[in-house]
């Protein structure tokens, strides 16, 4: 497989995506590939490629295969979009040194985290004003992605628990991740803002693999 073209990069053009900050940069790329290769190519970004580029700040706009006969069976072309020039290079420098992306394989690895927590009597609100102002934001700064935040619908449950789900790029980055976040300054002053062994007891914690039918992988 090979680029067929080099990427090209263009600037947003006036009065076209009118909305857009005038500093984006779109980038065309054109990939051919050895004979009978495309439905790898294309199942390549379908499953991993195009994740990864979400995940590293660059963003999908569309991928199209030419009518061509020939073209058809062995051409890719795509365009995706950076906030700016600089964006594009931090971004690609960042995809680019992913494990994910050097090992060919972005999801075999991760893992999700169910954590249950059982907040102290009357301190619900306080452990969720702390996940609010604090603590989701270092999740997103060590690597930690948040999936999402619930409360029990039936008591007593809905008055003390807290259910969550993060996202880690393998168990091993979780250990990482979670060794970063504890260390961390804010989260110190943030825990013993609020009282961290008094708001809630340790949450229970179940690490975890999508199904091949889940939703969410």
């Amino acid at each position: 497989m090979k680029r067929i073209f080099p990427a090209i990069i263009a600037t947003v053009l006036l009065g076209s995506f009118a909305s857009l900050s005038q500093s984006a940069v779109f980038e065309l790329r054109t990939y051919t590939t050895n004979e009978g290769k495309l439905d790898n190519l294309n199942a390549r970004f379908r499953d991993h490629t195009v994740r990864l580029f979400k995940k590293h700040g660059i963003e999908s706009v569309g991928y199209w295969v030419p009518t061509d006969e020939k073209k058809s069976k062995n051409t890719l072309i795509y365009v995706i979009r950076h906030e700016s020039r600089e964006a594009a290079k931090a971004s690609w420098r960042a995809f680019g040194s992913d494990p994910a992306w050097k090992n060919g394989n972005a999801d075999e690895d991760d893992v999700f985290e169910l954590r249950i927590y059982k907040a102290a009597p009357g301190k619900l609100g306080k452990l969720d004003a702390r996940f609010h102002d604090h603590t989701i934001r270092l999740f997103d700064k060590y690597g930690m992605k948040s999936v999402a935040y619930w409360h029990p619908t039936d008591e007593p449950q809905s008055s003390d628990t807290l259910i969550y789900i993060i996202k880690h790029d393998s168990r091993e980055a979780a250990g990482k991740s979670w060794k970063a976040f504890l260390a961390d300054a804010d989260w110190k002053k943030a825990a013993q803002a609020s009282g961290v062994g008094r708001l809630a007891e340790a949450p229970d914690s179940i690490y975890m693999k999508a199904t091949d039918y889940s939703a969410i992988r």
